[in-house]
């Protein structure tokens, strides 16, 4: 079972269908364990599963006794096409005792509900929160710039989602949004690989060589 939930961890990201299975294979030997259907919730969501997700979450919060992963379920509610029952969430007491990460998380799913519902005004709106003016990057930084953003062009004020899309892409180190690619997109700007375009100019520097070595030998 352990190992079954090592792998479901080191898949999630890469490939989330076989972390599922390996979590549901972890399921099948510890059923009425927490951290295993936890496990198995964290999985689903990852691979869309949806309806699982808030089965698997719903039972861990009540095999722990802990109100854990509430952006997620709410997530999840989106995912389902259940804008509304994102924002009951979103807008419930146990959302009001969230620690400070997962209350980011909530705004942004309570953002993303406000968009499915056609209000793009208040989903940037949802999202104005003390931190994104925190002049310090935070785990939660990249994310919340970032959807910030995504929601500013939803609401039709570009030139201010440009400025959010850079700061986003300032604060992604691990390059794990595309932000910069939508400043440069809302900008006009081409980027280039710098990695790809080396790799061509050695292969032509390459193949100069050889043809000029072909001319000497001639």
């Amino acid at each position: 079972m352990a190992r079954h939930l090592v792998m479901a961890g080191r898949l999630v990201d890469d490939d989330p269908e076989a972390a599922y299975q390996h979590a549901l294979a972890a399921r099948g030997r510890a059923a009425r364990v927490g951290i295993v259907r936890e496990a198995c919730g964290l999985a689903a969501y990852h691979a869309g599963l949806w309806s699982v997700a808030l089965s698997e979450l719903r039972a861990a919060r009540r095999l722990s006794g802990q109100e854990a992963y509430l952006a997620i379920l709410a997530d999840s509610e989106r995912g389902l096409g259940r804008p509304e029952r994102a924002l009951d969430l979103a807008k419930s007491e146990e959302a009001r005792r969230l620690p400070q990460a997962e209350a980011i998380e909530m705004r942004i799913v309570e953002s993303g509900a406000r968009r499915d519902l056609g209000q793009p005004g208040a989903a940037a709106l949802a999202l104005q929160v003390p931190e994104l003016k925190d002049e310090r990057w935070r785990p939660w930084s990249a994310r919340l710039f970032y959807a910030y953003a995504d929601a500013l062009v939803d609401a039709g004020r570009e030139e201010e989602a440009a400025d959010w899309f850079a700061r986003a892409a300032a604060a992604d180190r691990d390059a794990e949004t595309d932000a910069a690619e939508r400043y440069a997109e809302l900008e006009g700007l081409e980027i280039i690989d710098t990695e790809l375009a080396d790799a061509e100019s050695d292969a032509g520097t390459d193949e100069t060589e050889d043809v000029q070595g072909d001319t000497e030998g001639e």
